[in-house]
C-alpha cells in the first residue's frame, strides 16, 4: 500500500517549489515528464497554485471513458494544460490514495500546507456520463 501522508507531503513540496513560478506554463510541459507520479504529484500542486493565484472557485479534471482529459476552472470558462491521459489516470489514482474516497463518488476537506500557511480545499470525486471526475474547491478569500 502507498504511504498516503507521503503523497500528501510531495504535494505540499511541489506547492512550495513551483510558488514562485507560472503553473499554466509549467503545467503545460509536464507531458514531458517520464515518470508518471512525479508528473501527476507536480500537476495537482500547479492546479492548486493556479488556483490559488487565480482565485478559482473551482478546478475540476476530468478522464472520459474514451481515454480524454480535460480540465476547467470555475472562475470562468475555460480549459487549462491538460495533462496526458496516463499522467490523468495517475492523478486520479493520487488523489483517490490521499483522500481514500472510494466508490462513485465521494468528498472530502484537504488541509494542503503551501509555504508558511495552508489552504483547506474540498476534494470530490465522482464516476458519472462515462468518466471520473475530480473537483478542487477553493475557499472564498
Amino acid at each position: 500500500m502507498k504511504d498516503t501522508q507521503n503523497l500528501h507531503l510531495k504535494v505540499q513540496e511541489h506547492c512550495d517549489c513551483y510558488a514562485t513560478t507560472d503553473p499554466l506554463k509549467e503545467m503545460s510541459e509536464l507531458n514531458k515528464e517520464a515518470d508518471l507520479e512525479e508528473a501527476a504529484l507536480k500537476w495537482m500542486a500547479l492546479a492548486v497554485l493556479h488556483g490559488v493565484n487565480q482565485n478559482a472557485e473551482k478546478v475540476s479534471i476530468k478522464l472520459s471513458d474514451d481515454g480524454s482529459v480535460t480540465v476547467t476552472a470555475k472562475y470562468r470558462k475555460s480549459e487549462l494544460p491538460a495533462p496526458n491521459t496516463n499522467i490523468g489516470n495517475k492523478i486520479h489514482e493520487i488523489v483517490g490514495n490521499i483522500t481514500h474516497i472510494e466508490g462513485d463518488k465521494g468528498k472530502i476537506p484537504l488541509a494542503l500546507g503551501i509555504r508558511d500557511s495552508s489552504i483547506d480545499l474540498k476534494i470530490k470525486m465522482k464516476t458519472k456520463d462515462g468518466g471520473r471526475k475530480i473537483s478542487i474547491k477553493f475557499p472564498e478569500t
